[in-house]
């Protein structure tokens, strides 16, 4: 729980935000002096806190002041929202209330504390958003069912205007709606051009609706925006190029539509950006190069177009996806990035050899499958800080024999090395971990002879996982030999028998 610590206190033109706590009473009395001390402090606080009311002498200023604290108490005991006033009250006045002042929202169920009216814009953009959906998609008891005009939305109760958050202002003017956080049941409608008129939206999600049509051009006004998020609809077309220049964007989730184009370069000018997912679209071309993004951590294109080389990307990515697309290429750039986590290539036309990749130290998750990679370099994984749990290559073009050194891996947990084209034996330590730390192995679709090791009898029911076709001699009462193996025609002598 964060500690609120008094401070003297500034008229401040932001919005206020009070949290009411009991004090504990000081385990020692204070002194005599002291006390004298902390009288004349306060009676200095208290001239400060009414001297806009005219009174400088004490008398007038402790009976004025009295009256005053009272009506704060009650405001700030009763509610987290409070009025301009407080803003000026010196620490130590409200006996036993702590008050802490900061930027922050309102929401609909104290909104109307405040004596101020939402923004008549704001207002009707609320409306016209609510008019762009169809009726028919906003059910009983859901957000935009709420949402009832009769009402100012952001002085409204719990129940009204739900997934709208408000800032209240100190002073005389309006408030301003700066979120809006949709429920995500299926509207069904387009994204109204009025949006652009919230020009104090901070955040904005619409994910998991059936919002179509594009994006509309008056997004762009929106230059308070730090989440976009519209996620799971059916946007279309070419984002607005300004989108790429609001500079206070941190998190920008696009995934599931059906948006096209190329991904601009001026992407790299927002330098706030830390999460950037446009997966499963339709947009095309080269990757730019992002390292402008130094504080992109991750970063999601999979499921479009995307065609070329790997650029050079962010140095502090945690999380890469570039799955199904059109990549080609080497992978030794992914090398440098030393803090990913989870990397997905897989589905491209990457090719060469598979090495640097293996040793990043804090990847968990490697998926580079259904590629054209032809060797998986033998590297020293004993001594190597990795975090690697699941690996997956297969549907690539691996030749030679499986690896031997898989097995100094210690954490890792899931292994798919199926449909290449591995020959030789299954190496004897893999028989020591089926069973025990490999909770899935699959071998399938390979050239692989001889037997198999005698712990896959024993101890592999416990490990899931496939064997089938290969040129192994492999019990047909195995789990993992169901399916068969290849006819000695493809085997060419290869399987021992």
């Amino acid at each position: 729980m964060t500690e609120h610590k008094r401070r003297p206190v500034s008229i401040d033109h932001g919005s206020l935000t009070c949290e009411a706590t009991k004090r504990h009473k000081a385990d020692v009395s204070p002194s005599t002096k002291e006390r004298k001390e902390q009288v004349g402090e306060r009676i200095v606080a208290l001239q400060q806190l009414v001297s806009p009311f005219g009174k400088t002498d004490t008398a007038s200023v402790l009976s004025e002041a009295v009256d005053y604290i009272k009506f704060l108490q009650d405001q700030v005991k009763s509610k987290c929202w409070v009025n301009a006033s407080l803003a000026q009250t010196a620490p130590g006045v409200l006996y036993g209330v702590e008050c802490s002042i900061s930027p922050g929202y309102t929401n609909s169920e104290n909104a109307g504390l405040v004596d101020s009216r939402t923004l008549e814009s704001d207002t009707q953009a609320l409306r016209s958003l609510k008019q762009s959906i169809d009726p028919n998609s906003i059910s009983k008891f859901s957000f935009l069912d709420s949402w009832d005009f009769k009402i100012d939305p952001c002085e409204s109760s719990g129940s009204h205007f739900l997934g709208i958050l408000c800032t209240i202002p100190l002073d005389n003017s309006r408030s301003r709606v700066s979120v809006i956080d949709l429920d995500g049941i299926g509207y069904e409608g387009f994204l109204t051009p009025a949006i652009g008129n919230l020009t104090e939206l901070t955040s904005i999600n619409l994910s998991k609706n059936r919002f179509r049509g594009p994006i509309p051009e008056t997004i762009s006004n929106l230059r308070k925006l730090t989440r976009l998020i519209i996620s799971e609809n059916f946007f279309t077309g070419i984002p607005p190029i300004e989108i790429w220049r609001l500079g206070k964007l941190e998190f920008i989730d696009m995934s599931q539509n059906k948006l096209s184009g190329s991904i601009p370069r001026t992407l790299s000018g927002l330098r706030s950006l830390t999460h950037l997912s446009l997966s499963n679209n339709e947009f095309s071309g080269r990757i730019p190069d992002l390292t402008g993004l130094w504080q992109l951590a991750t970063l999601e294109l999979s499921g479009n177009q995307l065609s070329g080389i790997i650029p050079k990307l962010p140095i502090n990515l945690r999380t890469l996806s570039l799955s199904r697309n059109f990549l080609s290429g080497h992978t030794s750039s992914i090398g440098k990035l030393q803090d990913l986590e989870e990397l997905d290539l897989s589905d491209n036309r990457f090719s060469g050899v598979i090495q640097e990749i293996l040793t990043l130290p804090r990847v968990i998750r490697l998926n580079i499958s259904v590629n054209r990679f032809t060797v998986l370099e033998v590297v020293k994984f004993s001594g190597r800080a990795t975090q690697l749990e699941v690996l997956d290559v297969h549907g690539n073009h691996l030749q030679g024999h499986l690896p031997v050194n898989l097995v100094t891996v210690e954490n890792l947990r899931t292994i798919n090395l199926g449909h290449n084209q591995f020959t030789g034996p299954i190496p004897a330590g893999y028989g020591e971990k089926v069973g025990e730390s490999w909770k899935s192995l699959f071998l399938d679709y390979n050239y692989l002879v001889g037997r198999v090791p005698p712990q896959f009898s024993t101890e592999a029911s416990r490990t899931q996982g496939s064997l089938a076709n290969n040129c192994l001699s492999c019990p047909v009462n195995l789990p993992m030999c169901r399916g068969g193996q290849r006819p000695a025609s493809e085997c060419g002598g290869r399987n021992g028998q």
